[in-house]
């Protein structure tokens, strides 16, 4: 550990995708970072670390980062007392950034466990160390579908797209709740949808507006394989072809209850506000780090059909789906994005009041075909993610 001459912040999260952001961004910037984190079955918290900060064309600052293997799940972080001690007084901030993101209904209790009761220990944490700030990285769905306009405060509601929302919106509640009752000055911070970065396409990870166009393409190369190994057989019984200009002919509908938009932010934005926000916090705010300008979906369909080279895909706005008759192709998509369906044509508008304030109104870059092909280039280019992980990230 090290003496307070530089601020201090003890990170969880720093393996994942904003966490890891955030840590290259508070280094870059002078921060002492304290990663707490685990270890897998591969790698140490260190070496996962080393090969993240690698990624990123760094390497690991002498003095100014230290790993610490804890476990949420257990008091004192699974430290032993004189360790424990040590990391307590050694912080003098927080950012609680780890989380688990699954949607599935299946793993609700996995999801609890990870985002809200393991919040005990760290909370407990926050009091023990006495924190200057606790910052929560949370999600803008946490506000609920509790009506389209979405304040910055505590959830109201109970009614969630999914239980990752459900959780964020508890762990919300009861992170102000401890906080206020122990006197510490606490922030959330909730993002939007959270894409690459919009200068270079860069990302570490690729769900959220990545998962459809890997499942479009993963479709597009059945059929691909088909026309070229198989005579086209199977694609023809469905009206799939090649077109006179190269493009695949590829009959889908995408059907939507009702119009709407994915708010995207890029990575690069996420930090950058969160940065501002965590540099002058307001004790007990709110900040949705969104995009007043949210996508739709039609457009990225037209940005993906000279990607791709696929035509055909078409966005039908019917409140009644069971109405249309699937073909193969159809029915494997709509499998592929039912958790990812609500987002695609949500109507919720985030108020950004606290977040203009903190970040003297900074706003995204307007997602645009030009960063859609840099951002898809680099997933194609990574494997959807696959050579990361052979890379160790």
């Amino acid at each position: 550990m090290h003496p307070h001459n530089t601020p201090t912040i003890a990170l969880t999260g720093a393996t994942g995708f904003l966490g890891s952001h955030l840590m290259a961004a508070l280094l870059e910037k002078g921060y002492h970072v304290i990663a707490l984190g685990r270890s897998t079955d591969d790698a140490t918290l260190s070496q996962r670390i080393a090969n993240i900060l690698k990624w990123f064309g760094k390497e690991v600052p002498t003095g100014r980062l230290d790993t610490i293997e804890i476990n949420f799940s257990q008091e004192a972080l699974g430290l032993d007392r004189p360790k424990y001690k040590e990391l307590c007084q050694a912080s003098d901030q927080m950012i609680h950034c780890a989380s688990d993101t699954s949607f599935s209904e299946r793993r609700r209790q996995q999801v609890f466990d990870s985002n809200v009761h393991s919040l005990n220990h760290i909370l407990k944490f926050a009091a023990d160390a006495r924190l200057q700030f606790f910052h929560y990285i949370s999600t803008a769905y946490a506000c609920g579908m509790n009506g389209t306009a979405c304040k910055e405060q505590l959830p109201n509601t109970t009614d969630f797209v999914n239980v990752y929302e459900e959780s964020k919106a508890q762990a919300e509640k009861n992170i102000a709740t401890f906080c206020e009752e122990n006197a510490i000055p606490h922030t959330i911070i909730r993002p939007t949808i959270v894409y690459g970065d919009s200068r270079t396409g860069r990302s570490l990870k690729f769900n959220a507006l990545y998962y459809p166009i890997r499942s479009l393409m993963a479709i597009r190369d059945i059929y691909l394989n088909d026309i070229k190994n198989n005579g086209g057989k199977k694609s023809q019984m469905h009206g799939i072809k090649m077109d006179e200009d190269g493009y695949l002919f590829l009959p889908l509908k995408i059907v939507l209850p009702k119009s709407g938009g994915l708010n995207l932010i890029p990575i690069d934005y996420f930090v950058n506000a969160a940065l501002q926000i965590i540099q002058n916090p307001g004790t007990g705010e709110i900040y949705h780090i969104s995009n007043k300008t949210p996508v739709k979906l039609d457009e990225i369909v037209n940005y993906n059909e000279p990607f791709m080279k696929v035509k055909g895909v078409e966005i039908v706005y019917d409140d009644s789906p069971e109405n249309y008759d699937r073909n193969p192709a159809e029915e494997l998509f709509d499998r592929y994005i039912k958790a990812y369906l609500p987002y695609m044509h949500d109507n919720r508008v985030f108020d950004r009041t606290n977040t203009d304030r903190a970040t003297s109104d900074l706003q995204p870059a307007a997602f645009n075909h030009d960063i859609f092909v840099r951002c898809m280039n680099y997933a194609v280019k990574m494997e959807w993610g696959e050579k990361l992980k052979r890379l160790g990230i």
